[in-house]
Formats: C-alpha cells, sequence, structure tokens
C-alpha cells in the first residue's frame, strides 16, 4: 500500500467519523449512515490493499 493510499483511506475514515458523529449529534439518520458507509469503504479498501502487499 502507498503512502497515499494510506492517507486517501485515513482522510476517509476520518471524514466518515466526522459525518457519522454529525449525523448522531443532528439527529440526521442518513448523514450518519452514509458516514458509516465512507468509513466501511475506507477499511475495505485497506483490507484490499493489505492483500496484495502480502503477495508482494
Amino acid at each position: 500500500m502507498s503512502a497515499e493510499d494510506k492517507m486517501k483511506n485515513a482522510a476517509e475514515d476520518i471524514t466518515g467519523k466526522a459525518k457519522e458523529a454529525m449525523g448522531k449529534l443532528t439527529g440526521d439518520e442518513s448523514q450518519e449512515a452514509e458516514g458509516k458507509l465512507d468509513q466501511a469503504k475506507a477499511s475495505l479498501r485497506k483490507a484490499g490493499e493489505n492483500v496484495k502487499d502480502a503477495f508482494k
């Protein structure tokens, strides 16, 4: 996993956490769900990159 990919995944994860927290604060369930989705996407990308790294 390149450093750039790691930074992008971390940024998406942080953004997702912020969206989720804002959704909880405001009672906006769709924003909360969107934040959780962003976090899940970042986790999947990280897992995929870890698998690729394992085979290098």
